[in-house]
């Protein structure tokens, strides 16, 4: 694009921290970082804002220490990321029959088909974030990645429905904008994070991301090409830091930084001899701390959640080797020395450790490229595939020759005269269609706030 490119900011707010970061696409594509502040985070436990005062004032003060970082930055709109133990997720089917069975498939049909499905039936309290459609029908063809331009006499599609608690998206909303800021839109941290991490191979050969962060770990499961199953596991980097505290004795500061420096997640890993003198308390003698017991602690909690993990993909019948490109593991409780050998050794699948600096440019802060920032790297690339999209007026009015899209980006009035020659070609759409990212992020929903904005909220 020859026009400047906008920056875009991404607000994760997260359980043990608030990260705010600004960046812009160069010309090769790839994201400059303009502005990076971030701040402890006190008002949100396992993903959800309990404290809407304490989780403003953190949004301001990274938003402050973004300021430190890039004084020329103004910042007024923001991709949110939203996660939390109360995100469910279900698979619906829907199927429309066609009036006009002669005439291609347009996109009014299909927008049609997936409003449907914001009419499935959910428990009370709560709402429906997002309908991502996995695969289409048009009669007997099965396995379409996109109908548009099909002709037939039903349309039908399989459904990725992810719910979530009306109070708690309301929370997140009303804590942005009391920070000063604009909700752009609210995305499924997972699927953040996942765009950050995989390139279009991996979602090829189908992966597990899991993130995990301070309060929860998310899953979203990728299988030939779409997104088969999202979850959220009520466990995370804070839970392995309260057992250290509790198993141990000691502070909660102090087992945060035993983690972090000596822990490890296969006790066999750990030096037998090895221990950690920690302080006494107000005079008391000085604590000494197996380093092999504090791998046992962690190891018991990771295994835990890594089960959840397995029963998860169990779930959606992908645990058994399926996976070609395994386990990817994201967020900050995936800097655990050894996380990657008992993950594999838990869930018999290949895993690595997916760090966001795929998408960056080179010469960003080293900090950026950690696992813990792949939610907020990915809010900023969910944000230019929306901007891209929009910018595309013409995109959607492709040329139609009977099925077949030419590719061509026309003003309106070349459109109306090649629609006379549209029955003079017969040639099927291909049938494959190789998946990338950026067509999976298109399927996300876009302006998912504006569902969630009640009138008390605009007078706030």
């Amino acid at each position: 694009m020859n026009q400047e490119q906008p920056v875009i900011v991404g607000l994760d707010i997260g359980t043990t921290k608030i990260a705010a970061i600004a960046g812009r696409k160069n010309e090769f594509g790839k994201l400059e970082i303009l502005g990076f502040g971030r701040a402890n985070s006190n008002g949100v436990q396992h993903g959800m804002v309990l404290n809407i005062d304490q989780t403003i004032k953190a949004i301001q003060t990274a938003l402050e220490n973004c300021y430190a970082s890039n004084p020329n930055l103004e910042i007024g709109e923001v991709y949110v990321g939203i996660a939390g133990h109360h995100i469910k997720s279900l698979q619906t089917r829907g199927d429309i029959v066609r009036q006009q069975n002669e005439d291609e498939i347009r996109q009014e049909e299909i927008d049609k088909l997936i409003a449907d499905q914001y009419r499935t039936y959910i428990p009370a309290g709560d709402q429906i974030i997002d309908v991502i459609p996995q695969e289409f029908t048009v009669d007997n063809f099965q396995n379409i990645p996109n109908p548009i331009g099909y002709s037939g006499v039903k349309v039908g599609a399989n459904f990725h429905i992810i719910t979530g608690d009306k109070n708690a998206i309301r929370n997140i909303n009303r804590s942005v904008d009391k920070a000063g800021l604009k909700t752009k839109d609210l995305v499924l941290q997972p699927l953040a994070s996942a765009a950050a991490v995989m390139v279009d191979q991996d979602l090829e050969a189908g992966v597990a991301i899991v993130d995990i962060g301070g309060g929860t770990t998310d899953l979203a499961v990728f299988y030939e090409g779409i997104l088969k199953h999202t979850a959220v596991i009520p466990f995370g980097g804070e839970n392995i830091t309260n057992d250290i505290k509790t198993g141990l004795g000691v502070l909660k500061t102090q087992a945060e930084q035993m983690k972090i420096q000596f822990g490890g997640a296969l006790s066999d890993e750990a030096k037998s001899n090895a221990y950690i003198t920690i302080p006494g308390l107000r005079g008391m003698a000085p604590k000494e701390i197996s380093v092999k017991n504090l791998a046992n602690i962690i190891q018991a909690r990771m295994s835990e959640i890594m089960d959840f993990v397995t029963y998860h993909l169990k779930q959606v019948g992908l645990d058994n080797r399926l996976l070609n490109g395994g386990i990817i593991l994201t967020g900050g409780g995936s800097q655990l020395k050894h996380l990657k050998q008992l993950t594999e050794y838990v869930t018999g699948l290949n895993a690595r450790i997916g760090y966001p600096n795929e998408h960056l440019s080179g010469g960003h802060i080293e900090e950026l490229a950690k696992p813990m920032y792949s939610t907020c790297i990915g809010l900023i690339l969910k944000g230019y595939n929306d901007y891209e999209n929009k910018n595309k007026t013409f995109e959607n009015n492709f040329i139609k020759v009977s099925g077949i899209t030419t590719g061509q980006t026309v003003q309106p009035a070349t459109a109306e005269v090649n629609t006379e020659a549209a029955d003079e070609v017969k040639v099927p759409l291909p049938k494959v269609k190789k998946r990338t990212i950026k067509g999976l992020m298109d399927n996300f929903k876009t302006n998912l706030i504006e569902l969630f904005r009640e009138e008390e909220d605009a007078q706030l």
